[in-house]
């Protein structure tokens, strides 16, 4: 007979989970997973976003992550369901999001015998693996609690990354008494070595133009990134390091590294510190961006040391702690160039006015939608033609876990991402707006889920951009292969009566004059809104946009 202090291990792990400080997950209930999901809902101290699909569901764990600042949680079944998830996991790789992926697995008497046995895949744990920082199974009822925290810890320890944990579904129904330690566990931090940051600052402090480039890796050393800005360093940053510094700040260029005005300043700088920045391809001309003779580098990761660009230093610790330490190292050394901040000044709005210009109609959007966002909002995107060409880089923001972005590059996921950092600002932020720019060629890849937004009153207003095809890849067609244009031509809603048939407000702007006007509207009332934009009625760019720029192609020079 079982005592009062008697629960099943999938009751000890959501208690586990709230001392965590989750306080909402997300998934598609399942027989492999219903005695966590029971727990939860009997305890009741964690939000259950249901989703329609696993994909969905881990997408909106991976932006709930990002928008926080802490462990995003998904659930799924096995088999085919933590398959369809796998993308998603993918994404979250990534962009390092501290995800944990708990999925279910059968009895563990059949496991690995290949008997067919229902939701049974095949090598599961490898796959996981493969599209994961680590993946785990539980294999014993004793060792389910020390799995899940060793789990948690590793997705939350630098460099972060989603964690997925088969757990058998006989193990998750077995009853034991509740364990009394249900602290996680330590996240241990990596301190850069005195030594190293002495010598970096030997470096920085002879020169006259120094810049910073931020990455994702700095997003929690704004403090440690603003003495440097007094000191007259000055910024540039990736698309994930993105509102480390509020991007209307005159001595930051933001995530132009892209525009060739950009890049030959860069070259006017004598030295060029890197900080938890990847250098990724699509923002570096696939690695062929000048950097400054000088160039030095921190990250947690000592594994980046060397990768994609050499460096003349390199220091491994956590950014804040470096720069902290380094900014302690140069008060009062630097003598900056007196017109090195008024050349920043310059490339900064020339490279602005040159995008501005390459958007042609759309100019008029992105100033209208910039001055309703106001300062507080999170900025959700897809990969799209209109992302690719200012999404990522217009729209000032001033919070560095405001800006959510399809790193990967695959298409449709902004929908389950906006729902994400919606259910997160509910927790965290309540007067924060969650903005989500997708193109119609992905948003119907996951179409599903505008039932669970409408379901959860997701505080999301979409913003689709519809051209009623790929834009980017048509781009490209008729860059590269003769405007043969096979295979990009869509079938689309008429998103009016879609959204009518889930209950989800709508408006089709045809016209941008009085765009300001209708996402005003938007914003009235509480709950999603679905702003369909129809771009063959705008009117296209003034600049074609063929995929990332490079050093090479002239039409892709223009929009750089």
């Amino acid at each position: 007979m079982r005592n009062d202090n008697q629960v099943t291990v999938g009751a000890a792990i959501t208690a586990f989970l709230e001392q965590c400080d989750v306080k909402a997950a997300f998934g598609v209930i399942s027989i492999h997973n219903m005695p966590i999901l029971d727990a939860f809902a009997v305890r009741g101290n964690i939000r259950f976003v249901m989703a329609r699909g696993e994909a969905g569901a881990t997408n909106m764990a991976d932006a709930y992550a990002r928008t926080t600042g802490g462990l995003g949680v998904c659930l799924t079944s096995t088999g085919t369901a933590a398959g369809n998830a796998a993308g998603a996991m993918v994404e979250a790789q990534t962009a390092g999001t501290p995800l944990l992926h708990i999925t279910g697995q059968i009895e563990t008497q059949y496991l690995d015998q290949e008997f067919a046995y229902i939701h049974e895949a095949r090598d599961q744990l490898t796959m996981l693996k493969a599209v994961s920082k680590a993946a785990f199974r539980v294999r014993s009822v004793e060792t389910a609690l020390s799995t899940m925290k060793l789990a948690v810890q590793t997705a939350l320890t630098a460099p972060t990354g989603p964690v997925s944990v088969e757990i058998p579904i006989d193990i998750q129904s077995t009853f034991i008494t509740m364990p009394t330690d249900l602290a996680p566990l330590p996240v241990p931090v990596a301190v850069p070595a005195p030594e190293a940051l002495d010598a970096l600052a030997e470096r920085m402090a002879g020169a006259k133009r120094p810049m910073l480039w931020l990455g994702g890796g700095a997003r929690h050393a704004g403090k440690q990134v603003k003495r440097l800005l007094e000191m007259g360093v000055g910024v540039i940053t990736s698309t994930q390091g993105r509102g480390v510094v509020n991007e209307d700040d005159e001595r930051c260029l933001g995530a132009f590294s892209q525009n060739r005005a950009v890049e030959q300043f860069m070259q006017s700088c004598d030295v060029l510190l890197v900080a938890g920045s990847r250098l990724r391809s699509n923002e570096t001309f696939k690695y062929a961006l000048k950097l400054p003779q000088t160039t030095l580098r921190i990250d947690a990761n000592p594994a980046i040391e060397g990768r994609s660009y050499s460096s003349d230093q390199f220091v491994c610790g956590d950014t804040a702690l470096a720069l902290d330490g380094l900014a302690d190292r140069l008060e009062g050394r630097l003598n900056i160039d007196p017109m090195f901040h008024v050349e920043l000044l310059q490339v900064r709005a020339k490279s602005r006015a040159q995008l501005n210009t390459d958007l042609g109609p759309y100019s008029a959007l992105v100033e209208q939608l910039q001055a309703v966002t106001g300062r507080h909002f999170s900025w959700v995107r897809d990969v799209t033609l209109s992302n690719s060409i200012w999404g990522n880089r217009l729209i000032n923001l001033f919070h560095p876990r405001a800006g959510v972005h399809a790193l990967g590059g695959g298409i449709g996921q902004a929908l389950a991402m906006g729902i994400g950092a919606a259910v997160a600002a509910a927790e965290t932020a309540p007067e924060r707006k969650v903005f989500a720019l997708a193109g119609d060629g992905g948003f119907i890849l996951n179409l599903g889920e505008l039932a669970t937004l409408v379901q959860e009153k997701a505080n999301v207003v979409i913003l689709l951009m519809n051209d009623q095809r790929y834009g980017v890849i048509r781009n490209i067609q008729d860059a590269i292969y003769g405007a043969r244009h096979a295979y990009v031509e869509l079938h689309t809603p008429d998103y009016t009566q879609l959204a009518a048939s889930m209950g989800l407000r709508h408006a089709l702007v045809s016209d941008l004059k009085n765009f300001s006007g209708v996402i005003e509207g938007a914003l009235a009332e509480p709950g999603p809104f679905l702003l369909e934009v129809d771009m063959l009625a705008v009117g296209g760019f003034a600049t074609q946009f063929a995929g990332p720029p490079n050093s090479e192609t002239k039409a892709q020079k223009a929009t750089a």
